[in-house]
């Protein structure tokens, strides 16, 4: 008797050989999609190197060099101890990093358990019963009810073959669901890193301007003692103590502006660190101790959609659409479906596995799908529509990303054109005001020279600053719309801490980067 069932149980595995060899997958193959054809990425030609502000930070050289590649790590071009320390911090204590990487592990978890379509389910059964039968069960009129136990154990096998490619279909969706996971993970570490290097450089720019505005409002206090003295003795007129005192007086408000924004800056530095104000400590950043990048690099623009998070992202919800596409056209196909079952049976359980107790079975089920209503129909018609829907935030997402990089572009050559000009203007609008003021002390121009000579240097000062700001963010703005260099990172995008908060050396299989 085993060896009969030994044989069906090859015929049985030949017969799924074959139809395996035979069957195909459902629906479309993915298709990788191909990058735009675009050999240029602004309207007009961008100069090799940008203008150079020489003695202004940031002015120093900057210029585009052929096959230079992005750096996991470019915050690090800035030079800075301080923001290398702070942008640590974010990427070990940050809660959205935290979160995307616990996303990833249930996407990637989700992805293996689907896998176990691809086997047949075997399962152990063992069980006892006492049963009592009354004797109309035998077909008898009178008798006593007959009492015994059975005693049983079996292997059940069962398994749904996959003639259509249902279930390659699924798998291929979850893998692709959590591809889709790993580069969201990526997208949140690029967007984490240069939301920090952005703000330490507001940070220390609003520092600048708050400080810069303080010395002026010394110097306009100074002049408005100087005015009312001369009111007094009748050698200016009330106008000119009103005016400097409303100069005096803007000047106060713009500085409790500076400190509000300042201290919303640091509040942001902190929560990226995943601390709360008041209990965390952060660097008191400043311009002059970042360093330009000197060398940026040069940008292929078909090279794009493989660096971008976002790209990559969308890129794996297509395959996921498209995989449902034909899980769905499956769907309505014939389902093959067999199972075996091989065990014991007896009243005892010394007899469980003797002579006579064997049972086994073999079975075989074929369904096609005749009519559900036009649901099954209906599914499939959803499920290119939303791959329809993948197809165009992918497009969607392309077009954004080159728009991001030649804004970043254009930027990042006009910031160098803007610090060169204000540079030029603090410079002269100083100049004119210390002629003006000495001036005016000395009786040979009026208060309204004073008073417009004052304002034009206090606007200059606060441009100069955030010109200086602008050229260090642009050139952050770029290296994040080229992707942040995630290719080029040896370890994960997120590492756990211990609870002393140490990061843990034992990097699981999830964390490793996707090239």
């Amino acid at each position: 008797m085993i060896h009969l069932v030994l044989h069906r149980y090859k015929e049985l595995f030949c017969l799924i050989s074959m139809i395996l060899l035979i069957g195909c997958a459902a629906g479309p193959d993915f298709v990788e999609p191909s990058a735009p054809k675009v050999d240029k990425l602004t309207a007009t030609e961008l100069p090799q190197k940008l203008t150079t502000v020489p003695n202004v930070i940031g002015g120093s050289p900057q210029s585009y060099v052929d096959g230079k590649d992005v750096p996991a790590d470019w915050w690090t071009l800035y030079k800075s101890n301080d923001l290398n320390e702070i942008v640590r911090l974010a990427l070990q204590k940050n809660p959205n990093l935290k979160s995307a990487d616990a996303a990833l592990r249930a996407a990637q978890s989700s992805a293996r358990a689907q896998t176990g379509i691809y086997y047949p389910s075997v399962g152990l059964n063992a069980g006892g019963t006492r049963q009592q039968v009354p004797p109309a069960y035998f077909g008898q009129a009178t008798g006593d009810p007959t009492q015994y136990n059975v005693y049983n154990a079996s292997v059940n096998v069962s398994y749904k073959i996959d003639v259509f490619g249902a279930s390659r279909r699924a798998v291929e969706s979850a893998r692709a669901q959590a591809e889709y996971q790993q580069f969201q993970l990526e997208a949140t570490y690029l967007s984490l890193t240069t939301n920090v290097v952005n703000a330490a450089i507001r940070d220390a720019a609003q520092k600048e301007q708050l400080e810069a505005t303080r010395t002026i409002l010394e110097a306009q206090e100074h002049l408005a003692k100087v005015i009312n003295q001369q009111f007094t003795i009748g050698t200016v007129s009330k106008l000119d103590t009103s005016s400097q005192n409303t100069l005096v007086a803007n000047s106060q408000s713009q500085l409790y502006n500076y400190d509000r924004n300042l201290s919303i800056t640091r509040n942001m530095l902190v929560a990226y660190t995943g601390g709360y104000p008041g209990t965390s400590q952060i660097p008191q950043f400043r311009l002059a101790n970042l360093s330009l990048p000197s060398e940026i690099p040069q940008i292929i623009p078909s090279n794009l959609v493989r660096q971008r998070p976002d790209i990559r992202a969308a890129e794996a919800a297509l395959k996921a659409s498209n995989a449902q596409v034909g899980v769905a056209t499956a769907n309505l196909l014939p389902q093959l479906n067999l199972s075996a079952a091989y065990g014991s049976e007896a009243l005892t359980t010394a007899a469980l596995f003797g002579p006579g107790s064997l049972l086994w079975s073999l079975g075989a089920g074929l369904t096609q799908p005749l009519f559900q209503g036009g649901a099954l129909i209906a599914q499939r018609d959803a499920a290119k529509a939303a791959y329809d829907q993948a197809a165009a935030n992918y497009e969607a997402t392309v077009v954004n990303a080159f728009q991001e990089v030649a804004n970043a572009l254009k930027a990042l050559d006009s910031s160098a054109n803007i610090l060169s000009s204000a540079a030029a203007a603090e410079k002269n609008a100083g100049v004119n005001l210390n002629i003006v003021t000495q001036q005016y002390k000395l009786g040979t121009i009026n208060y309204l020279s004073v008073l417009y000579s004052q304002t034009q240097y206090q606007q200059a000062k606060i441009n100069l600053i955030q010109a200086q700001a602008d050229r260090f963010t642009n050139t952050a703005a770029l290296y994040a719309a080229l992707g942040g260099g995630w290719w080029n990172r040896a370890g994960p995008a997120y590492q756990s801490l211990d609870a002393k908060g140490i990061p843990l050396t034992n990097i699981s299989n999830h964390q490793q980067e996707v090239k």
